[in-house]
């Protein structure tokens, strides 16, 4: 089952164990993951004398399963289906941290997670191709190592799709007590901002006492992550606020264009990136959006949190990047993680078997549509334009795919669905005039990206598209605030030429407070 390699890292790892570990495995023979599981396990139990697998006659719950517990203390954690792919690493810190294994988490955090009462059982829905779901799995497992009043369940949507038909469309999805409690990669801080309101009142509270910055860089992704440690290293008070470290990073699986590595995983650098602007000394304030940005008359800006915290800085570096961007016609909005969806690779295994439609017509578009064709039964990509943009060898093989049918010159006009998903989308055919209905399940928009700048019109200049303005330095039409990487009129929208704006801002920006 598992490569002599894996198992060799996973023996390194249980050696770590401090107590035993009991893995109790529900199974059903006609489904084939639960041989597979019972194997997986197996091996797993030969290679520490501390790891024990049972297999009780009867039990209740999904099949197949498997729960961790240990000994002496109430540990609620379970996989339903086969951890594999990308949540093959969460298993195994399960298995670590279920063994007493100290987990790395502050010591504040951890406090917070302890003092939440309970019972609090959390379901994620994920799928083993989603780069995005193992931080909220691993986040969830270590709340219930932690906490005796805490539960988890990973489910693999794919393999439970009669559960997610109508209740899940994307992923991750998180359920708390039956009940949606949100939808895409969320960590710790971002769980408990959702179950524990009073720490949101509270942190605003602690921000708004924070003492004026020399920089306050708006953003975390890879502009802003080098700017924060530019500036930091110049030795002056450096301050990063954002919703999280690492940006579109964090939805990119691999990385093959940053020169200096073959290749890099996004999560991967996205840890790295917040590794090192913390070792750097930068005040990092996650689970944070800024709202509105304001020059007061003693010289410093103010910044307001949506929290409703405020923040002050006598420089601001702008690097808010970019969101998916949106049709904006009718019903897209309601039926957003409910059959409109922006990450093939993440969420197409949950339309296994369906008809989906991918709008757009440029590379993002077509790989969208051949990774889809190879799941679901049919894939209708529908292009605005009388050709399509993509390069030429994606066109051929979207041309060549007999599960892809093309429809060019088409606008989207509404999407409708019922109570709980969509099921048709409604498009105008530009030739004819007239209206398409075409009867899908799933709707991948592929458009491009917006800049995240909505919040800052009327206060710089900025394009009709919503760029800001920058010249050669990174300045802005405001005196003191700078900006960096894919929200500015920079002509290219690369993870390079992104870090190198935010280390041109951080620049301009300190050679601006010492002339000032």
């Amino acid at each position: 089952m598992l490569e002599k390699e894996i198992l060799d890292q996973v023996g390194a790892l249980l050696r770590k164990l401090q107590r035993p570990v009991e893995i109790t495995v529900l199974t059903d023979d006609s489904v084939s993951q639960s041989r597979e599981m019972e194997e997986m396990l197996g091996e797993i139990e030969a290679l520490s004398p501390l790891v024990s697998v049972t297999k009780p006659a009867d039990g209740e719950g999904r099949r197949p399963s498997f729960s961790l517990t240990t000994p002496g203390q109430d540990m609620g954690i379970t996989f339903a289906g086969l951890p594999m792919g990308h949540e093959f690493t969460s298993f195994a810190l399960a298995l670590l941290h279920a063994g007493g294994h100290p987990p790395r988490i502050d010591s504040e955090l951890r406090a917070q997670v302890e003092a939440l009462q309970g019972p609090l059982h959390f379901e994620s829905y994920v799928s083993l191709s989603c780069t995005n779901c193992p931080e909220v799995v691993q986040s969830l497992n270590l709340m219930a190592t932690l906490n005796p009043r805490i539960s988890h369940t990973m489910v693999d949507g794919t393999l439970f799709l009669k559960e997610v038909e109508n209740k899940v469309m994307s992923v991750p999805t998180v359920f708390l007590n039956g009940e949606q409690l949100v939808t895409g990669r969320v960590g710790i801080r971002e769980i408990l901002a959702l179950v524990d309101t009073e720490s949101v009142e509270r942190e605003a509270a602690e921000m708004s006492e924070k003492p004026p910055f020399d920089v306050l860089v708006v953003g975390g992704g890879a502009a802003g992550s080098t700017a924060a440690i530019y500036a930091s290293r110049k030795g002056i008070r450096t301050g990063l606020v954002t919703k999280n470290v690492g940006g579109q990073v964090l939805s990119t699986t691999v990385i093959e264009n940053m020169i200096i590595l073959k290749e890099v995983q996004g999560i991967e650098l996205a840890a790295t990136l917040e590794e090192n602007v913390r070792a750097s000394g930068v005040d990092v304030m996650t689970i944070q959006e800024i709202v509105s940005l304001e020059e007061r008359e003693d010289g410093l800006f103010e910044l307001q949190t949506q929290s409703g915290a405020i923040l002050k800085s006598r420089t601001v570096i702008l690097s808010p990047g970019a969101n998916w961007s949106r049709l904006n016609v009718r019903g897209e909005s309601i039926y957003i993680g409910r059959g409109v969806a922006f990450c093939a690779h993440c969420d197409g295994p949950l339309y296994k078997g369906k008809r989906v439609a991918v709008v757009g017509g440029g590379n993002g578009a077509a790989e969208a549509a051949l990774d889809l064709a190879g799941i679901t039964e049919h894939v209708t990509l529908l292009v605005r334009g009388d050709k399509m943009e993509a390069d030429a060898i994606l066109q051929e093989k979207v041309a060549a795919h007999p599960g892809i049918r093309v429809v060019l010159r088409a606008s989207v006009l509404e999407i409708l669905g019922d109570d709980n998903s969509v099921n048709t989308l409604v498009y105008r055919d530009q030739v004819h005039a007239d209206r398409q209905l075409l009867d899908v399940d799933g709707i991948f928009v592929q458009i491009g990206l917006q800049p995240a700048t909505e919040w800052l019109r009327g206060t710089l200049a900025m394009t009709l598209r919503g760029e800001i303005e920058v010249d050669d330095h990174g300045r802005t039409s405001l005196s003191g605030v700078f900006a960096a990487g894919d929200a500015t009129t920079v002509p290219y929208k690369q993870l390079v030429t992104a870090m190198g704006s935010g280390a041109t801002a951080a620049l301009s920006a300190f050679d601006y407070l010492i002339r000032s």
